[in-house]
């Protein structure tokens, strides 16, 4: 009956053709059956390119067919099957389960796609069924657990889904089980702890969820066990670590908590690899470790929850290749803390040493040049380091990758540098390096990445860079270069190039020899003259910035042949002529700009040009056309006749003349009159900031209509208008309600506050005017860019202006956190926001945010020695800003300081991430948004997170690595809130950590 079930009509074909005599069919005592199954088999293979199945034929006995091998009895039957690696296309056959015998079963990396039949349960003398790497779909048949023989399961690197089988105890003899990438999902059943045989359990990179079963402690004969890339949660269970014979633990890119146990590395005397990074693990690494002496490899990266010091006991793991202790919160702030650098000289075949990103602070120690000879990285970015770099870090001669990047080292680097000559990777940014960039670093032949992008470095770019055949990425922005940009530069190999915000001058250079440039970023600088043809040719070109220089010329229309350009910035520069129609034939073009130019004629309406938040035209007087939206004004009929111009000109223009000269010189004589006082437009760093008068801001808003009312703030109102003089832009007009008490105070504050800093994501304010309006009236205004996208307020809560996404929350959320830390810790003279929330935070036509509403803001030095109820010192502030967002000492009377805006951002993050205001109905009886959210971390995250971010995660359900990482990023999210909404304030983190962190999750997040 079962033989009539798995064999087809087509098999009934061939046996009346061996009956007439035309087939050989070379059956023999019974073994018919393996023949026709092996014969149904080839029928269901849709493509074989390699031929593997061409020896599969009536002209020779099946049992030397390839890949099939057969008993040596005289029945000749089917033991084996291994046809891996032949690109086969088409789905298994049932009718392998017709194979009785068959004791081996291997169709690995194919191209096999369907179901995994559930006939192959019928093979009881299986050992081994290997159908990985293939694109096999469905659930794993709980027939296959009635092969009571298999040793070793493989499925691995298929799109199967559905849960592990309960069922799978009943494979007793089971070895070896991979699953691994697929689509599985479930918890991990605990029954698996039963199969007391298993040896290697390899399950990463699924959608398992839940805890991690206890009964896997009982697996007395384990060496290898891989959970990585699920979404299990809770603590690793202890009994994991009495596993004696295990040498590899894998779990990292889990939601697992907790610490690790103290005596870890004295039960596990065979460990050679920890993975247990991008969890959320704490508390102190064990001491212990240092006792597993066979120990290879360490990696507790990107928990963000191992703290205190580094113990000096890995010194002694011999074996030790890899260490990746980064992004975390360990420190060393004195000789005993930097004890284990010098221990780890004992690790003699160290290649990897990765701290970034944790509290190391002080001067790095010398000893650091004692380490291996043999090590290959070494990162230290992300810490509080300063001083000069140890001399002694030259004698690593090995490095490819060193990494410094954002810590506060000094001096020059010439001194250490020129030993490194397998560098592949410097990365040095955002320290305060000094002196020239040393030449010797053109003798790095195999370097590939070059930032020392924010230091101090002056002086003349090296030729000798232009030396460097392989070098693809070069970031030398925000230092005080001089002079040229070096033609041997160009002529490298470079993919992306960053040399913006440094004093160079002259002309591009040839380009073209770039073919492979896809980033060039030139902007801030001094550059003159023409673009070069050359830069045509670099037909990678993703991202181009010029803008901040002295180019001239036109446009090249060479620019719309790049058609992989994204971005393309040319502003504040001198190009003149007309916009290349050919920039609207690129599909791929989301960001242009061509402000702050000389163009004339008609703007295009194709292409980019329809999406006017996309491009930026302003700036360009003789500019006509385009769509609508853009407001230009129509340009003239090319058939207008132009005979007699001359005439036409004369009898209309001198009247014109004459009135606006009679007009002028009226109004000149009535303003003297009216306007006592000059105009006040406060200088900010000495900038040429435009005056504006009363008569400016109201025709600009329409008499302060209410139609172009924005926004009621504490201090005063906000309108949109259209400023003409100097230049026509949209801007928005801040009006001071000076009837209320301390709005002179505020004004002040925010012009203080704001006349020397800049940065990307604070409001720009394009100029001030103190005055009187024309009713005599004392009149206060401040100008800033107007934000077309409105307030994070207005998209985060009904009506509001539409939906964000996880993507677009979190680069805001970034945008935030470096304008904190900017005026926090990168001001000359810190400030204090102090009115942190959603509506003081707006949004451009790019959703890129900008930090808003100085107007309560406090120069931070000046609240040291005042309480926060003094007004003496810091005005009447007691409690100023909103209630909901304000730190918890204000209200005891604490001094202001900036660990008070860190509690109002992690309080807007958490906004952001529920969809709840801190005073919603629902915080009530002792609930805030605070316990709201650390009552559901981590385990119960998605039951607080705003209905929009849960409907985004849910979408992702076809793809578990996605609904893996949108988890991932929620948790990492509300973990960074919480640690900045600690109730006492010395225990939250600061600024700068906070946009580390937060830095650290959007690369993860867009690492894809």
């Amino acid at each position: 009956m079962k033989l009539a079930m798995l064999i087809p009509w087509a098999t009934i074909v061939l046996l009346f053709s061996c009956g007439a005599g035309t087939i050989n069919c070379m059956t023999h005592d019974g073994n018919d059956t393996d023949f026709l199954s092996l014969f149904d088999f080839k029928r269901t293979i849709r493509n074989d390119p390699k031929g593997a199945l061409s020896s599969w034929n009536s002209t020779v006995h099946f049992c030397s067919w390839e890949g099939v091998a057969c008993s040596r009895t005289r029945l000749e039957r089917v033991v084996a099957l291994n046809l891996s690696g032949q690109a086969l296309d088409g789905h298994i056959s049932p009718s392998l389960g017709n194979l009785s015998y068959l004791a081996s079963l291997d169709l690995s990396m194919n191209m096999f796609s369907g179901h995994i039949p559930h006939h192959l349960g019928y093979l009881h003398k299986l050992k081994l069924l290997d159908l990985s790497s293939n694109s096999l779909q469905g659930n794993i048949p709980d027939a296959v657990t009635n092969c009571s023989s298999l040793q070793k399961l493989y499925f691995h690197e298929n799109l199967l889904v559905g849960e592990i089988p309960k069922k799978i105890a009943l494979l007793s003899n089971l070895l070896d089980l991979r699953l691994y990438s697929n689509n599985i999902s479930g918890a991990i059943p605990p029954d698996l702890g039963n199969i007391t045989t298993l040896q290697y359990v390899i399950l990463q990179a699924n959608q398992l969820h839940g805890s991690i079963p206890e009964e896997l402690g009982k697996l007395s004969n384990m060496t290898d066990l891989l959970l990585g890339g699920n979404m299990l949660s809770g603590r690793i269970p202890e009994a994991l670590f009495n596993l004696s014979l295990v040498q590899q633990i894998a779990m990292p890119l889990n939601l697992l908590h907790g610490p690790l146990p103290p005596k870890i590395g004295d039960f596990l005397p065979k460990l050679q690899r920890l993975y247990l990074s991008a969890n959320m693990l704490g508390g102190h690494i064990p001491d212990s470790l240092g006792n597993a002496s066979e120990l290879q490899s360490i990696d507790l990266g990107f928990n963000y929850g191992f703290t205190g010091k580094i113990p000096p006991s890995l010194g002694k793991l011999r074996n030790l290749r890899t260490l990746g202790l980064h992004h975390n919160n360990l420190t060393a702030n004195d000789s005993q803390s930097w004890e284990f650098l010098d221990a780890l000289t004992n690790c003699t075949l160290l290649e990897l040493l990765t701290l970034n990103g944790n509290q190391l602070q002080g001067v790095l120690p010398n000893s650091v040049g004692n380490l291996s000879s043999n090590l290959d990285n070494l990162m230290f970015a992300e810490n509080m380091l300063y001083g000069l770099v140890p001399s002694s870090i030259g004698n690593l001669h090995k490095l490819t990758k060193l990494d410094l990047v954002d810590n506060n080292f000094t001096g020059p680097i010439d001194g250490w540098i020129g030993n490194m000559v397998n560098l592949q990777g410097l990365y040095l940014a955002w320290n305060n390096f000094n002196g020239h960039i040393p030449d010797s670093i053109g003798n790095f032949s195999n370097l590939l990445h070059l930032n020392l992008a924010a230091n101090q470095f002056y002086g003349p770019i090296p030729s000798s860079l232009g030396k460097l055949p392989q070098l693809l990425l070069v970031d030398l922005g925000f230092n005080n270069l001089q002079g040229n940009i070096p033609k041997d530069l160009i002529a490298a190999t470079v993919v992306q190039c960053s040399l913006y915000h440094n004093n160079l001058e002259g002309q591009i250079p040839y380009i073209g020899n770039l073919q492979q440039l896809n980033y060039l970023d030139l902007s801030s600088n001094k550059l003159s003259g023409e673009i070069p043809s050359s830069l045509g040719t670099c037909q990678q070109l993703q991202t181009v910035k010029m803008d901040v220089n002295f180019l001239s010329g036109s446009i090249p229309a060479f620019f719309g042949h790049l058609g992989s350009l994204t971005m393309l910035n040319l502003s504040h520069n001198n190009f003149s002529g007309s916009i290349p129609i050919s920039l609207s034939k690129l599909r791929l073009l989301t960001q242009l700009d061509l402000s702050h130019n000389h163009l004339d004629g008609e703007v295009p309406e194709e292409g980019v040009f329809k999406n006017t938040t996309a491009i930026s035209l302003v700036g360009n007087w003789r500019l006509c056309g385009g769509v609508l939206e853009l407001h230009m004004p129509p340009c003239p009929n090319p058939t207008q006749k132009t005979i007699g111009w001359r005439h036409y000109f004369v009898r209309i223009a001198i009247p014109i003349i004459g009135i606006v000269s009679l007009t002028l010189l009226i109004y000149f004589i009535i303003s003297r009159k009216k306007v006592p006082r000059a105009l006040l437009s406060p200088s900010f760093s000495g900038e040429q900031f435009p005056k504006v008068s009363y008569k400016d801001l109201a025709q600009a808003t329409e008499n302060f209509a209410e139609c172009n009312l924005v926004g009621r703030g504490s201090h005063g109102l906000v309108y949109k208008g259209r400023l003409i003089t100097p230049e026509s832009m949209v801007v928005a007009v801040k009006v001071f309600d000076l009837a209320m008490e301390g709005t002179d105070r505020s004004f002040i504050s925010e012009c203080q506050a704001l006349r020397n800093i800049r940065h990307r994501n604070l409001v720009p304010i394009l100029t001030a005017c103190s005055t009187i309006d024309n009713m005599g009236n004392d009149f206060k205004a401040l100008v800033y860019r107007f934000m077309p996208n409105g307030s994070l307020d207005t998209w985060l809560h009904p009506p509001g202006y539409g939906n964000l996404d996880l993507s677009q929350r979190l680069k805001i959320i970034v945008d935030i956190a470096d304008a904190l830390q900017y005026i926090h810790h990168d001001c000359e003279t810190p400030i204090i926001h102090c009115d942190l929330k959603p509506s003081n935070i707006l949004l451009d036509d790019d959703m890129a945010a900008h930090l808003a509403d100085f107007g309560i803001a406090r120069f931070y030095l000046k609240t040291k020695s005042q309480a926060v109820g003094d007004s003496r010192a810091t005005g009447t502030i007691n409690l100023k800003g909103t209630i909901g967002y304000i730190a918890p000492e204000y209200a005891g009377g604490s001094y202001l300081s900036t660990c008070g805006d860190v509690y109002s951002f992690g309080v807007v993050l958490m906004e952001m991430l529920t969809g709840k205001r801190p005073t919603d109905p629902l915080f009530c009886n002792g609930l805030s948004i605070i316990s709201f959210c650390k009552t559901s971390f981590p385990d119960q995250i998605l039951g607080i997170v705003d209905a929009h971010l849960l409907e985004e995660y849910k979408e992702c359900a076809a793809y578990p690595e996605d609904e893996s990482r949108v988890l991932w990023c929620l948790v990492a999210l509300v973990k960074v809130a919480l640690s900045c909404t600690c109730e006492a304030s010395g225990d939250r983190m600061n600024m700068r950590e906070a946009a580390a962190e937060l830095h650290e999750i959007e690369g993860v997040w867009f690492m894809e």
